[in-house]
């Protein structure tokens, strides 16, 4: 939500998503930075987000407001915020430098040293061939995040619409860039994020869009309007099915190696196996986070 609209960021309150971003950056015209700093120090303090996460991405460390931005709203709003976006970090410098900035603003402010998050947005080719020391870069690294807008300019492609690549291209134009993102988060222990869908009326383009990264293994995707929060949501969520097969596959190989001692087995005509079990965690763990309750339960044979 843009930082400068207090009706947008009141809107925010209550909406179905697990983080809401107040921006500074692209969302905010250059003579309204300024005054919004202070509008979103205040929404943070006196807004009641439950147990929502509350982000403030700021302008990126090459403009004259980034410090600027970091500076403000943690002096005044440190204790309500739990993580800061930075936008175009194109090296692990960029990471680096807020983080230090964080851990002098945490002294100064009596926080809790490590207490406030970096996401790094990974907009251009200089940041996607930097992601991999960008992901190390500091142990307050909690998000690679793609920007496609950015990221499409950057490399020249031919489509005007945030989030859709050139219809003229016949595979997926962002494979390379999510695959690189995310094996970069997961060797580091990071969330990978999915940038926005701008056509906000296109729910079949946003569907697609989501379901692709979610099939890759991302855990999320950013909304630009709460119209889209359902479809994203259903995209990231596992079926019915996917969930229950989940949790059998995890009571079978826990049945067949503790009471048959076997490392291997079959179940409805499929071998699982250890790596059969890892996947079957990842599955259902989003199926549980999404409220998901059983429906099938393991029977041994016999």
């Amino acid at each position: 939500m843009p930082g400068s609209n207090p009706r947008f960021v009141a809107k925010a309150r209550g909406l179905a998503v697990d983080e809401v971003l107040l921006d500074l950056e692209d969302a905010v015209a250059a003579a309204e930075k300024e005054r919004s700093r202070g509008l979103i120090a205040a929404a943070l303090r006196d807004g009641d987000w439950g147990t929502t996460i509350r982000a403030v991405r700021v302008n990126d460390v090459r403009t004259g407001w980034a410090y600027r931005d970091v500076i403000d709203v943690v002096e005044q709003a440190g204790r309500w915020l739990d993580s800061i976006v930075l936008p175009k970090v194109t090296g692990p410098l960029d990471v680096s430098w807020l983080d230090l900035l964080l851990g002098q603003l945490e002294q100064a402010t009596g926080l809790p040293p490590g207490g406030i998050a970096i996401e790094a947005q990974i907009e251009d080719a200089a940041g996607l061939a930097s992601v991999a020391a960008i992901a190390a870069a500091s142990p307050r690294l909690a998000a690679l995040i793609f920007g496609p807008a950015d990221f499409m300019a950057s490399l020249g492609m031919r489509s005007l619409t945030v989030g859709m690549p050139p219809p003229a291209y016949a595979g997926d134009a962002f494979h390379y860039a999510h695959l690189r993102i995310l094996t970069a988060a997961r060797a580091n222990g990071l969330q990978a994020i999915d940038g926005p869908f701008a056509a906000i009326a296109d729910l079949d383009g946003l569907a697609a869009s989501a379901a692709s990264a979610a099939a890759l293994g991302f855990d999320g995707k950013w909304v630009l309007h709460p119209d889209q929060i359902e479809t994203v949501s259903a995209a990231f969520s596992p079926t019915q099915d996917e969930y229950d097969r989940a949790e059998l596959i995890i009571e079978a190989y826990d049945y067949y190696t503790t009471v048959q001692r076997r490392g291997a087995a079959v179940l409805d005509g499929e071998m699982i196996d250890e790596a059969s079990r890892k996947l079957a965690l990842v599955t259902a763990a989003k199926g549980r986070a999404a409220g998901l309750g059983r429906t099938r339960r393991f029977e041994p044979p016999g």
